[in-house]
Protein backbone atom coordinates (compact mmCIF):
# COMPACT_ATOMS: atom_id res chain seq x y z
CA UNK A 1 0.00 0.00 0.00
CA UNK A 2 1.40 3.46 -0.89
CA UNK A 3 1.32 6.36 1.82
CA UNK A 4 -0.16 9.73 1.45
CA UNK A 5 2.53 12.26 1.79
CA UNK A 6 2.18 15.50 2.47
CA UNK A 7 2.00 18.03 -0.50
CA UNK A 8 2.04 20.97 1.29
CA UNK A 9 3.78 22.26 4.68
CA UNK A 10 1.54 22.71 6.99
CA UNK A 11 3.80 21.72 9.81
CA UNK A 12 5.62 24.74 9.46
CA UNK A 13 2.31 26.77 10.73
CA UNK A 14 1.52 24.22 13.41
CA UNK A 15 5.04 24.50 15.22
CA UNK A 16 4.45 28.47 15.01
CA UNK A 17 0.63 28.57 16.43
CA UNK A 18 1.87 25.61 19.02
CA UNK A 19 5.02 28.14 19.83
CA UNK A 20 2.89 31.19 19.66
CA UNK A 21 0.65 29.64 22.53
CA UNK A 22 3.31 29.29 24.41
CA UNK A 23 2.84 25.11 24.75
CA UNK A 24 5.52 22.83 24.54
CA UNK A 25 4.11 19.43 22.36
CA UNK A 26 3.42 17.69 25.43
CA UNK A 27 1.13 19.81 26.71
CA UNK A 28 -0.59 20.29 23.06
CA UNK A 29 -0.56 16.10 23.35
CA UNK A 30 -2.02 16.71 26.52
CA UNK A 31 -4.74 18.60 25.49
CA UNK A 32 -5.89 16.71 22.20
CA UNK A 33 -5.87 13.67 24.30
CA UNK A 34 -8.23 15.35 26.97
CA UNK A 35 -9.96 16.54 23.98
CA UNK A 36 -11.02 12.51 23.12
CA UNK A 37 -8.22 12.48 20.31
CA UNK A 38 -6.23 9.52 20.16
CA UNK A 39 -2.49 10.76 19.25
CA UNK A 40 1.03 9.98 20.33
CA UNK A 41 3.68 12.59 20.77
CA UNK A 42 5.33 10.92 18.18
CA UNK A 43 2.47 11.25 16.20
CA UNK A 44 2.29 15.20 17.07
CA UNK A 45 5.29 15.30 15.92
CA UNK A 46 5.60 13.99 12.39
CA UNK A 47 2.84 16.63 11.79
CA UNK A 48 4.77 19.20 12.56
CA UNK A 49 7.50 17.75 10.20
CA UNK A 50 5.07 17.11 7.25
CA UNK A 51 6.00 13.28 7.28
CA UNK A 52 2.03 12.70 8.31
CA UNK A 53 -1.01 14.21 7.22
CA UNK A 54 -2.95 16.09 9.52
CA UNK A 55 -6.46 15.16 10.53
CA UNK A 56 -9.69 17.23 10.25
CA UNK A 57 -10.60 16.38 13.86
CA UNK A 58 -6.76 17.51 14.74
CA UNK A 59 -6.88 20.57 12.23
CA UNK A 60 -10.23 21.62 14.44
CA UNK A 61 -8.86 20.68 18.09
CA UNK A 62 -5.59 22.93 17.41
CA UNK A 63 -7.55 25.28 16.16
CA UNK A 64 -9.58 25.54 19.52
CA UNK A 65 -6.30 25.04 21.94
CA UNK A 66 -4.24 27.68 19.66
CA UNK A 67 -7.08 30.29 19.45
CA UNK A 68 -6.43 30.95 16.19
CA UNK A 69 -8.03 30.99 12.81
CA UNK A 70 -8.00 28.27 10.13
CA UNK A 71 -6.32 30.57 7.74
CA UNK A 72 -3.62 30.56 10.79
CA UNK A 73 -2.92 26.98 9.63
CA UNK A 74 -2.59 27.70 5.80
CA UNK A 75 -0.76 31.37 5.85
CA UNK A 76 1.98 31.41 3.42
CA UNK A 77 1.08 28.21 1.44
CA UNK A 78 1.18 28.12 -1.90
CA UNK A 79 0.88 26.07 -4.89
CA UNK A 80 3.87 25.98 -7.08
Amino acid sequence: MQKIRPDMDIGNNIQRLRKAAGMTQEQTVARLQLMGLRISKSTYAKLETNRMNIKVSELVALKEIFRGEYADFFAGLTLD
